[in-house]
């Protein structure tokens, strides 16, 4: 997922190992807090101070999950050109009418028996603009959140002002009750990613932003959410940090591939299959320890299935991947790592 995120032009950072919160500081920053524009460990690759740390580096990106493939993705809104509606659900008194959806005084003889959550005074700010709520854009992509709400992707035009981000209780800048606007300042967990209470999940057809209603920045202006700040792209890092060795991790697996590779000699009964999944399992065990990247592992196994198999690509792509991911659940340390 970080990949494709970077391959679409947005830079991501690590989250913290089932969590939906960014991956915790080194302990240096820990002990001496500093702004994140003063941290020595960005120019160094490492991923200090949550979305500060976001890039589209895939040599840093690989490092950083090849290290740790357990780690979630976080996209970094601003530089990403994305605004995404976090819509919650959480059980809270509802506030006095005209508070719902600030600077819109909701008359009495509106009826608001029953509301809610974000999704109730989102649906009633776009029905009283005559517009279908974001919750229901199947044209845009739209995720699941484990905890019932829904978060609503949209993209920014570059000519268009930055916005920042808020919280719906927020009583100075904010859309609506529940339903907070992560931007500039902010970052949104990507689908996919899993947590104890559930996985983020892609619901309907769309899996990319669709451009921003201009109703909706319209009314993003009107509550006070455009800025004239426009994020700046952070540099890349001056170089990866360096990875654990893989010579040792390349001669457990040589044997393996070879099995693989050796299958070419002949066009049945080598027990293609069963091999292949072997090695990719091994890997699996190998990245999950630390001594393997995944881009490795998969460039490996992928090279050696097409050798011996190149008419079954798609069918050895699948092993590959159905086994690496089982091979991640068991770790394989492998004495006398540095």
């Amino acid at each position: 997922m970080a990949r494709w995120c970077a391959a679409n032009g947005w830079p991501v950072h690590p989250l913290a190992p089932g969590r939906k919160t960014p991956a915790a500081n080194c302990r240096r920053c820990q002990e001496e807090p500093h702004p994140p524009q003063d941290c020595s460990c960005k120019p160094a690759g490492r991923w200090c101070h949550g979305f500060h740390a976001a890039t589209t580096n895939t040599e840093l990106l690989d490092a950083w999950w090849g290290i740790n493939p357990a780690l979630g993705v976080g996209v970094s809104c601003g530089p990403a050109g994305l605004l995404v509606l976090d819509i919650d659900t959480h059980s809270a008194q509802v506030p006095d009418r005209n508070r719902l959806l600030p600077g819109i005084p909701i008359h009495e003889s509106v009826n608001l028996a029953g509301l809610a959550s974000g999704f109730d005074t989102l649906a009633l700010l776009a029905a009283l603009r005559g517009q279908q709520s974001p919750a229901d854009d199947d044209l845009t992509l739209r995720v699941r959140t484990p905890s019932g709400g829904r978060h609503i992707w949209y993209r920014t035009p570059d000519q268009d002002p930055a916005y920042r981000s808020s919280v719906g209780s927020s009583p100075k800048v904010a859309l609506a009750w529940q339903v907070d606007v992560r931007a500039t300042g902010g970052y949104i967990v990507t689908p996919t990613t899993r947590t104890p209470k559930g996985t983020y999940t892609p619901i309907g057809n769309a899996r990319f932003p669709a451009p921003l209603p201009p109703w909706l920045a319209a009314e993003l202006q009107r509550t006070g959410h455009r800025t004239d700040e426009r994020p700046v792209p952070l540099p890349a890092p001056r170089r990866a940090p360096a990875l654990p060795a893989t010579q040792r991790a390349h001669r457990v697996l040589e044997p393996l591939l070879a099995d693989v590779e050796a299958c070419a000699a002949a066009a049945e009964g080598t027990a293609f299959t069963e091999k292949l999944n072997r090695a990719a399992y091994t890997a699996g065990g190998l990245i999950a320890s630390g001594h393997l990247t995944e881009s490795q592992a998969h460039d490996l196994l992928t090279a050696a299935a097409n050798n011996a198999r190149p008419h079954r690509h798609r069918h050895s792509l699948a092993v590959i991947s159905s086994a690496l991911s089982a091979g991640a659940s068991r770790p394989l340390y492998l004495e006398g790592r540095p």
